[in-house]
């Protein structure tokens, strides 16, 4: 029989309204910074860890877990919250994490077939 794999807790389920979850994932750095400010510490790393689990939310997981407390995060997914705690802490800017002359891939059409 397999191991179990790990997860983050509140998989399935965001902490946070619709709303919210859009206004940070549109939002700019100060906008961001404020809806942040007004969620609870529990509820603000609950969703950091939600988001860091999910793979498209990845980047927007790290960017709210820089704004919870290490005690918080481990509180609310055990070890796993002490690396989102680290990784936040040393992950680079978000405009450093795109790739710059990355060639875009087309899946119709791409290639000739002689």
């Amino acid at each position: 029989m397999p191991a179990p794999q790990a997860r983050l807790p509140f998989s399935d389920d965001c902490p946070v309204s619709l709303d919210v979850l859009g206004t940070l994932y549109r939002g700019d750095t100060e906008a961001v910074e404020t809806v942040l400010a007004d969620i609870p510490s529990a509820t603000r790393a609950r969703l950091a860890a939600y988001l860091y689990g999910k793979s498209h939310l990845h980047a927007l997981g790290l960017r709210v877990a820089s704004a919870c407390t290490e005690t918080d995060l481990v509180r609310v997914a055990g070890h796993a919250g002490a690396v989102l705690f680290a990784q936040s802490r040393t992950a680079p800017p978000a405009s450093e994490t795109r790739p710059t002359g990355q060639r875009r891939i087309s899946l119709a059409g791409s290639r000739t077939v002689a």
